[in-house]
């Protein structure tokens, strides 16, 4: 026999080359879509820690918005239970000016000015947060008597509210 190929022998090494040139193409297709795939989800991972940030940026936002309002709100009840106080002595004043000095009216319109004057400096002074310390205070020192206040008031509101 001769040194001669067949043309089978041609077909079957065409098959071969066009084989591991589509297997080579193959690989490289592969391996593109594996770099686009890395690609993809690097930048999805990327894009997803940015939303992330976003929404951590507008939550501390929100909060410091919230907080604004809570002082301002604070300030403003502040500066009403200042006021109050402020009114409660002038009205104390004119309990004063309006009502006889002597006799029994006179101490009795003497006491009604100087409560007034009391509870206004009271409230000047303390405001709320120190208005909430004493309540805490007594109904810590008098359990059974702010319960039974509690009760009453509770009581009266519903019939209140019943008619």
């Amino acid at each position: 026999m001769s040194n001669a190929t067949t043309p089978r022998q041609n077909e079957g090494d065409k098959m071969k080359q066009a084989g591991a040139q589509a297997g080579q193409a193959a690989s490289h297709a592969g391996q593109a879509a594996q770099d686009a795939a890395q690609g993809v989800g690097q930048k999805a991972q990327e894009l997803a820690s940015a939303a992330g940030q976003k929404a951590q940026d507008l939550a501390h936002a929100a909060g410091q918005k919230v907080q604004d309002v809570a002082h301002a709100t604070e300030r403003k009840a502040e500066d009403a239970t200042s006021s109050l106080g402020g009114s409660l002595k002038t009205a104390a004043d004119k309990v004063r000016q309006n009502t006889p000095q002597e006799g029994m009216l006179g101490r009795a319109s003497e006491a009604v000015a100087s409560t007034l004057e009391r509870g206004g400096s009271y409230l000047q002074e303390k405001n709320l947060g120190g208005m909430a310390n004493d309540l805490t205070d007594m109904i810590k020192r008098y359990p059974i008597g702010a319960v039974m206040v509690g009760v009453g008031l509770g009581f009266l509101l519903g019939r209140t509210l019943r008619s």
